[in-house]
């Protein structure tokens, strides 16, 4: 399953993982190496599963039951159906969890004691698992008990109220990020927690219960705009494509569609102007710095608006791009596959799958000299490894596995 110089070769994770935030964080382990294990309902599986369309096309041209949202996260990993409503199927998860490094779940806070698959379960039978919960609200706090997806949480940590047009504008209003940034940043901070926590039971021998969840990843990820809040008392509004203390950092009409400019400094801006055949508005007192820009926003975008729609996006970027003006366009997301870097980068992987002969799956962006990332491991078939996992892991034997099935344990 893994190649040995990776650098979690030998590593199993037990994964309970389902929809976004644990199936990315644990395909982020697969990728490092780790074996990863994904427990799945029987017949059902991950709920992602059915979240299509799309659906991946198999070799025959017609749709599997692999939908693109299941594909975006679970490479790596093997794949077996288990009922843990069933004792044999706690029973089956407590003996894999007890042979294991790691285990990520995603269970409603203390949903898993029921089965004994909770964190002070599982410590009195293998001291060294590394428990990680990934939940909505977090462990701890009356809110603790409630389910909830992204959106709800980028609402809450007050993303939304600076995320879209301003107010009075056509379009104005809150608006949630394009993807479940939330989940997404969860993901990657429950796995750079798990790594700390090996590298811990590397020194000790002790595992530890990590802690992480959607409303204080995006609390964090609001960042700089909360620093703000925090040092004046002003609440942050906002400020649609625009930088609320940079201009021009901003989005813009040209001829053929739209660009985006970004000046970070006053001699950018002069040079902005001078590609743009108009040195005269960097010269203008109310324009040449910064400070002046933002305070006259609006007259300096009088100017702008209608000089950026003179000519085509290729012929903005050219201009600007020589002149060391830092600038972009805003594709589709088919235009973005396009880009040449994004080809040199090769962030579109196609690895073999059983029923499409290839599947796409975009690139992990961690490149490791040493040791690199492999993608030889399609996103698993509902059960696909049920068998091999039970005798592999666990010793079972042909009649065993047979009577589990028959009883729909697995």
């Amino acid at each position: 399953m893994t190649n040995g110089g990776q650098p979690l070769s030998g590593v199993r994770v037990l994964d309970l993982t389902r929809v976004f935030a644990g199936p990315l964080c644990t395909q982020t382990l697969a990728d490092l190496g780790a074996e990863v294990i994904k427990i799945e309902r029987p017949a059902k599986g991950d709920d992602t599963r059915g979240w299509g369309p799309p659906f991946l096309k198999g070799s025959d041209g017609k749709e599997t039951s692999e939908s693109a949202y299941y594909l975006s996260t679970n490479r790596g990993k093997r794949s077996v159906t288990l009922d843990l409503a069933q004792p044999a199927g706690q029973r089956i998860a407590r003996a894999l969890a007890e042979k294991s490094d790691v285990l990520v779940e995603n269970y409603k806070v203390g949903d898993l004691a029921r089965y004994g698959l909770d964190y002070a379960s599982l410590r009195a039978v293998n001291s060294g698992i590394v428990y990680c919960s990934v939940t909505g609200y977090g462990q701890s706090g009356p809110e603790a008990h409630k389910p909830g997806y992204d959106f709800i949480f980028q609402g809450i940590s007050g993303l939304m109220s600076i995320t879209g047009e301003r107010d009075g504008l056509p379009g104005g209003g809150p608006q949630k990020v394009g993807i479940a940034i939330g989940d997404a940043l969860t993901g990657v901070h429950a796995a750079v927690g798990i790594l700390a926590a090996l590298m811990h039971r590397r020194a000790t021998g002790i595992g530890q219960h990590i802690d992480v969840c959607l409303l204080d990843s995006l609390m964090a990820f609001v960042a700089s705009q909360s620093l703000s809040y925090l040092v004046s008392g002003k609440v942050p509004k906002r400020h649609g494509n625009a930088h609320p203390n940079v201009v021009p950092y901003d989005a813009f009409a040209a001829a053929d569609g739209h660009i985006i400019i970004a000046v970070g400094n006053d001699s950018q801006f002069a040079s902005f102007c001078a590609a743009a055949g108009r040195p005269d508005i960097a010269q203008d007192p109310r324009f040449a710095k910064n400070r002046g820009r933002v305070e006259n926003r609006d007259a300096l975008m009088a100017e702008l608006v209608p000089l950026l729609k003179s000519r085509t996006r290729r012929d903005w970027i050219d201009a600007l791009e020589a002149a060391n003006v830092p600038c972009g366009p805003i594709n589709t997301v088919a235009e973005a596959f396009d880009e040449a870097q994004v080809q040199d980068r090769e962030l579109r992987k196609d690895i073999p799958h059983p029923l499409a002969g290839t599947v796409p799956s975009i690139a992990n962006p961690l490149r490791l000299s040493a040791t690199p990332v492999c993608y030889d491991t399609p996103p698993p078939l509902l059960g696909q490894h049920t068998a091999d996992v039970l005798r592999g892991v666990l010793g079972m034997g042909q009649a065993e596995i047979e009577e589990l099935a028959e009883a729909k344990v697995i």
